[in-house]
């Protein structure tokens, strides 16, 4: 499997909230996604995807200030790159991560610190140069910053966690991961919330068979 492969079976962007207060739109576009995620046949994701991304930068372009719309915006484009591989899959990457850093200059903490989270998880999963921007200083950075923001969130320490795992350490990835199964159910979050405690859990299992 090459690189670019190994990116799409690999990249997960984290499942932000969606509170009291936060658009309906940007509540739309998250369950339109989670139920893609966690309820669609892998081979038909991509092209329900391709229509989500299309919904979702028409909802940003008619709100360019709101950072929760941008910050949708981005897991969704970034989660169909997943979905697409090849080459084509890292110009979706890269302007995910433009929306990204854009969605942090507007409210940094928008969504729970989603947006470093996110931003995060790109920088870990994307290749390195030459073919993409891949940075693991820059992935933990943007992954603290995000933990700073939300300690306790179930995504943030998922995604520490499987970087940590990426990187050999066992020991503290199986801490952070444990600490994500802990969090507090998201009120209206089910599907989600339950798909992440999965692939948590499949994570665990494989740190069980690296120590056997």
């Amino acid at each position: 499997m090459n690189i670019l492969a190994k990116f799409a079976a690999a990249l997960l962007l984290p499942a932000s909230i969606a509170f009291a207060g936060v658009p309906e739109d940007v509540s739309t576009l998250q369950q339109k996604w989670e139920q893609i995620r966690y309820k669609t046949p892998a081979p038909a994701q991509e092209a329900q995807y391709e229509q989500l991304v299309a919904e979702a930068q028409k909802t940003a372009a008619a709100n360019p200030g709101s950072a929760d719309v941008l910050i949708w915006y981005a897991i969704i484009e970034s989660t169909y790159a997943g979905a697409k591989g090849g080459l084509g899959a890292l110009s979706h990457v890269k302007n995910a991560k433009k929306t990204l850093e854009q969605a942090i200059a507007i409210n940094p903490d928008a969504l729970s610190g989603s947006a470093y989270t996110s931003l995060g998880s790109l920088y870990y999963q994307v290749p390195g140069w030459p073919i993409g921007f891949g940075d693991d200083k820059k992935a933990v950075e943007y992954l603290k910053k995000g933990l700073a923001i939300n300690p306790d969130g179930i995504d943030p320490n998922y995604f520490y966690g499987d970087f940590l795992f990426r990187k050999g350490d066992y020991a503290e990835a199986e801490r952070a991961l444990n600490k994500a199964l802990q969090a507090a159910p998201r009120p209206g979050r089910k599907v989600a919330d339950e798909g992440r405690r999965g692939e948590i859990e499949q994570l665990l299992a494989k740190i069980a068979a690296k120590r056997k």
